[in-house]
């Protein structure tokens, strides 16, 4: 099945959906009115973090989503009948802890499926059976997983994770908060400046807590990944498998300088006070952007799909005051909050005579490349793999319910697959995470049957000399993908029900995500806290008085985090109340 046919939302949920409205409203759904406190464009994850937390503090909200289905990119839809999956995001780990609790997300229905084991590397090697790397929370039992191929490294593994650690303990403050506005201070107004030495203190806490061991961390966030990991390891497998976490989603090699933050970006989260932890959604990613939903609907919000926004309104001072709908509706607003990227909230929805030169160059610069192409797949069987074969009654193992990573023997074949794309070609040996969220969560599929999710890199966004992402283009490059698959699982192909493909085109198209990246622009350090989305407008404020950017192209930048919708949404409200 090609990508975007077929699609519609599970049934059942828009029912479910409009059922929470009308006991959050006491009567019929509510209509589209034409003057609210506060609009936000787009009813992804931040954007309806953002509208609850609007809400909750008295301000009228309306959510405009163009799409029919909830949730950006956080979403769960039926491509396949009977097989639900999550389309684009599929884990859960990195949604900020005050946000679960503030909105009482678990109240709204959310339910997260912890993993342990979490990780699961099998190897193509000549052995019987092929060997390979299990990794979960039991210390011990993954230190001896480790010794298979050093005892050094199953020595030098626990300390390497307290020293991570302690890197994410001290920065993660900062994600809670604006970065400091550097141009404030220097010239800014007093107000400014006292904001702005306010947003100072995360900062100074974060160096505090590093201490003496400020320049070893330094190296994690500017070095590459495979320069950090060599410091620490011996073994390629366990080194390739550290190093997806810090090239996924990444236009770059583990070779790459700066590779480090985006592993450490991907180890922030926890899930049930487990550091680093990462597990499924009940029901799939879309369940969670329900449960962000109902709890902004139980506070009052109106949140409405297919309703695509054209444009910002803009009054006579060249203030943000409402938006009009493609069909020419106007919804006139105090504040607006742009859920959209940066490069589709300042390059097509606000009128460019509006923004300085300067600003609007910055955005068009921001690197969007992306490799990713995501691949859903129903199948009639477990994956039965060489290194581990299932059992004989064909239940799922504990292998079955980790991140499973393909093509990772060693970082150098990463950085083969980077470099063949680099030059317009798909990966012939692509990086594949694996996963199949159906054995924690049956009720995804049909009995007997999966939902399996590729996470697969790297893909360019052009082909070389120019040719599309057509039909064929397609077709082949999953094909290359299944025959990797085959090699570590023989029957995979055969068990093979349908499959949805979306290359960064596809993911562009339907999810909005520029270029096809999943974090609104790369996770580099020269596109993080103090410029992004542009030097001077990190603090969610835009070169427009009234319209704040909340989404994954703010800091603190990509992952179903839910911070830039919150930060966002407290910046906005601090705003609102000196109108």
């Amino acid at each position: 099945m090609a990508a975007g046919h077929g699609t519609r939302l599970p049934r059942g949920c828009a029912s479910r959906w409009l059922r929470g409205r009308r006991l959050a409203h006491g009567g019929p759904a509510a209509r589209l009115q034409r003057r609210y406190d506060a609009v936000v464009i787009g009813a992804g994850h931040n954007g309806l973090v953002a509208a609850a937390y609007l809400q909750q503090a008295g301000v009228q909200t309306a959510v405009l989503e163009k799409r029919h289905v909830l949730g950006g990119a956080a979403v769960t839809e039926e491509i396949v009948p009977g097989f639900k999956f999550s389309r684009a995001s599929y884990l859960l780990s990195l949604l900020r802890p005050q946000i679960y609790t503030e909105l009482e997300l678990q109240r709204h229905g959310l339910r997260v499926l912890p993993r342990d084991p979490y990780s699961f590397t099998p190897l193509l090697e000549d052995g019987s059976p092929p060997r390979s790397l299990l990794l979960g929370h039991d210390a011990a039992q993954t230190r001896r997983q480790i010794a298979q191929f050093s005892r050094k490294d199953a020595q030098a593994y626990p300390a390497y994770e307290a020293f991570m650690g302690g890197l994410v303990s001290a920065i993660d403050p900062l994600l809670d908060a604006p970065p400091v506005d550097t141009a404030a201070l220097g010239q800014g107004s007093l107000l400014q400046r006292l904001r702005a030495l306010r947003a100072l203190w995360p900062l100074l806490q974060a160096g505090l807590a590093l201490g003496r061991q400020l320049p070893c961390y330094y190296e994690v966030l500017t070095a590459p990944i495979s320069k950090v990991l060599d410091r620490w390891f011996e073994s390629e497998p366990l080194k390739a498998t550290l190093a997806t976490d810090a090239v996924i989603g990444a236009m770059g090699s583990p070779h790459a300088p700066g590779s480090g933050y985006v592993l450490l970006h991907h180890v922030m989260g926890a899930l049930e006070g487990r550091r680093g932890a990462w597990g499924y959604v009940a029901g799939g990613m879309g369940a969670l952007s329900q449960a962000i939903a109902s709890a902004a609907a139980a506070r009052g919000a109106h949140i409405f799909t297919e309703k695509p926004v054209s444009h910002v309104l803009l009054g006579r001072a060249g203030r943000a005051q409402g938006v009009t709908l493609q069909d020419g509706t106007e919804v006139r607003s105090k504040v607006v909050l742009s859920n959209a990227s940066p490069q589709l909230t300042f390059l097509e929805l606000t009128p460019q005579e509006q923004l300085p030169k300067d600003f609007v160059q910055r955005i068009r610069q921001v690197d969007t490349r992306s490799p990713v192409t995501k691949i859903n797949v129903a199948v009639d069987r477990l994956p039965n793999f060489l290194a581990a074969p299932n059992a004989r009654d064909s239940q799922p193992l504990p292998h079955h319910q980790c991140s499973i990573h393909l093509n990772c023997e060693s970082t150098q074949l990463l950085h083969q697959a980077f470099t063949e794309a680099s030059s317009g070609h798909p990966s012939s040996r692509p990086m594949i995470e694996l996963c199949i969220p159906s054995v924690l969560d049956p009720g995804l599929a049909p009995r007997g049957c999966h939902v399996v999710s590729l996470f697969t890199q790297y893909t360019p966004p052009v082909l070389a000399g120019g040719r599309p992402w057509d039909e064929a283009a397609r077709n082949a490059y999953a094909d290359t993908v299944f025959d990797c698959i085959e090699a570590y699982a023989p029957g995979f192909k055969a068990s093979v029900v349908g499959r949805d493909i979306l290359t960064p085109p596809d993911l562009e198209r339907i999810f909005g995500l520029p270029g096809g990246n999943i974090f609104h622009g790369a996770m580099s350090l020269d596109q993080l806290y103090f410029a992004r989305p542009a030097p001077s407008y990190s603090g969610y404020r835009s070169p427009i008085p009234g319209l704040y950017l909340c989404g994954s192209g703010a800091h603190p930048g990509g992952g179903v985090m839910g911070a830039a919708g919150r930060n966002a949404a407290r910046v906005a409200l601090e705003d609102f109340r000196r109108l």
